[in-house]
């Protein structure tokens, strides 16, 4: 079987390890730099042109689509998608999964848990917004971030009325949560794979930070989830229909909250912190497929 990693760079951590994985079970592996594909549309003939050729004989596709990309990245998606290549994320997924706004209005129709949320067209009433989420602390989030950027704890009521008002005057699309005080500045990630939770880890922010990415230098865990626990996390990767994905959720009072469906999790943190060829699992779920 030959399958392609859609990697901009084949030097990264996740983008070796499936290849790795792919090449151990007798497959055929390549990495391909999907900004570097050219996209040829006509009548019942959809072909993708690469390094002066066209790819031919694809039988499935692992994309690793970085967030800057997403237009083009779910562009070459889509177009294996018509020339019948299986994919472990589909295009219309992908899409969805990096609108955080759709996605968390997606989650809340199935009937996941969520921190409460509030999203508006800069509306000039932030003393509503502020009261409506419990008062301060909250969580201020760009719509565009990603790996914890732009992401702004307000802890007081005159900091969040600022920031809000500050974001509010650059035109910068925000949505505003709720703190989850509870959680200690940990959350929960659960690597979904094919319906299976194949591997979960707990991050800690660092000592005067609240985010807990790793990027931002958290720490992380094994971790066994609880049975309400995992059934969110199968609940959400359901509802936004991701085949392979990272559900990042904190511990509250009232449950599980899930943050974000995360379309293209990194697999050296998952791998590292429970131990588990994350990796094996993506390829086994292609074989089971194609």
């Amino acid at each position: 079987m030959k399958i392609a990693v859609l990697s901009r760079n084949p030097n990264l951590y996740s983008t070796k390890r499936l290849v790795e994985a792919a090449r151990a079970k007798g497959n055929d592996a390549m990495v391909v730099d999907h900004l570097k594909c050219n996209i040829h549309i006509e009548k019942k003939n959809s072909k993708i042109f690469y390094n002066g050729e066209y790819l031919e004989d694809i039988d499935a596709i692992i994309p690793r689509i970085g967030a800057s990309v997403t237009f083009y990245g779910t562009a070459v998606v889509r177009q294996f998608e018509m020339m019948k290549v299986f994919t472990t994320t589909e295009s219309q997924a992908l899409v969805r999964s990096r609108d955080k706004l759709r996605s968390l209005q997606i989650l809340s129709r199935a009937g996941v848990g969520l921190p409460k949320t509030i999203f508006t067209n800069y509306a000039r009433d932030v003393d509503h917004i502020i009261e409506s989420l419990g008062g301060a602390p909250l969580v201020l989030k760009l719509l565009e971030g990603t790996q914890g950027l732009g992401v702004v704890l307000a802890e007081t009521y005159n900091a969040a009325n600022s920031v809000i008002e500050a974001f509010n005057g650059l035109k910068a699309r925000v949505i505003a949560q709720e703190f989850i005080k509870e959680a200690g500045g940990a959350d929960l990630r659960a690597f979904v794979v094919d319906g299976v939770v194949v591997g979960a880890m707990k991050r800690q922010a660092k000592k005067g930070e609240f985010r807990s990415n790793l990027h931002r230098g958290g720490s992380a865990e094994l971790v066994e989830l609880s049975e309400d626990e995992e059934n969110t996390a199968l609940k959400a990767a359901k509802a936004m229909s991701l085949g392979v994905c990272g559900v990042d959720m904190v511990q509250s009072d009232r449950g599980p909250l899930v943050l974000e469906v995360n379309s293209s999790p990194g697999l050296e943190g998952i791998e590292k912190a429970t131990g588990k060829d994350i990796a094996r699992e993506i390829i086994r779920y292609i074989e089971r497929n194609v």
